[in-house]
């Protein structure tokens, strides 16, 4: 059904080929959050683009976030083997976009935060808003900062995009970033300073770039290419990092990144995630996470 789909506009860039932005649409809420309906639908609409698109971009129709997250609430009524399920869905549909013949880049205007981010991240460019007139959004992967761990990919994502050591320490404590600091890092290939010219930005960009050579995995994540630099910064965040479950959860997901590659570490994750929800500190944590939205 057409009210199923999420936004979808082609345009033609000026060589010719087609470029779909395709809107992230949660109508009645001011943040968009991930949950099985968000993701069903953007599921069936990634069928419907054409096969031949020159580029792709995905944005976001949230007034005050990109995306903020997914539906934490809605995770912790799963049991075991529905969270399992539910998370491998939303990596199929995620790597959906990772698998496009064609460059992709997320328009990124407000807050991105946990698997909106890890979502982001699976588009080969990141372009962003920083409005210096205007207050820093939140950038970055808290999961830890709830004793559990990211479930898409995070742990694997984002080393290959900032330096990797302060990515690697930076998930393993759930410490989220301002966005003009994740600028200053590298996060974003381009910036803007006007909402309006993000998704033309976006657009530019993709259509700039090389049809990519695709390989089952995002282009920019822990791989072959960059495996000896990572276990260096593996072992240089240990070193300033603890020993809780949850730490040694991000830990392990980005080593066994190193050693088995994109599939591997995401299974990983999904294992740590599931097992960490059931632990006191997870439960004490997510517990004051929900009473503090309620206040």
């Amino acid at each position: 059904m057409v009210e199923d789909l999420l936004p979808v506009e082609l345009s033609t860039s000026g060589d010719g080929a087609e470029i779909a932005v395709l809107t992230l649409d949660q109508p009645g809420r001011a943040v968009v959050v991930i949950d099985e309906s968000l993701l069903t639908r953007l599921d069936a609409t990634l069928d419907t683009l054409p096969g031949n698109l020159g580029g792709f971009v995905l944005a976001s129709s949230g007034p005050r976030a990109f995306v903020a997250g997914a539906d934490l609430k809605a995770i912790m009524a799963m049991d075991d083997g529905e969270l399992h399920k539910y998370l491998e869905f939303g990596a199929r549909v995620f790597q959906r976009i990772s698998d496009l013949p064609c460059p992709t880049a997320a328009a990124i205007h407000s807050t991105v935060l946990g698997g909106g981010l890890e979502l982001a991240m699976h588009c080969d460019g990141l372009i962003g808003l920083i409005d210096p007139e205007a207050k820093a959004y939140l950038v970055g992967l808290p999961e830890a900062g709830l004793k559990i761990c990211p479930g898409w990919g995070g742990t694997n994502l984002l080393p290959a995009r900032i330096d990797a050591k302060d990515a690697i320490v930076a998930t393993a404590n759930g410490r989220a970033m301002k966005s003009d600091v994740a600028d200053e890092m590298g996060l974003f290939d381009v910036t803007v300073t006007d909402a309006a010219e993000l998704v033309p930005a976006a657009r530019a960009w993709v259509g700039a770039q090389e049809r990519p050579v695709r390989n089952g995995m995002p282009s920019r994540c822990i791989d072959e290419s960059n495996a000896g630099a990572m276990q260096g910064a593996l072992v240089e965040a240990r070193g300033e990092l603890g020993t809780e479950e949850h730490v040694e959860a991000v830990c392990d997901a980005v080593g066994v990144g190193i050693a088995d590659g994109w599939g591997a570490a995401i299974a990983c994750e999904r294992d740590h995630l599931v097992k960490l929800r059931h632990t006191q500190p997870a439960q004490d944590a997510i517990n004051a996470f929900f009473d503090k939205g309620k206040k």
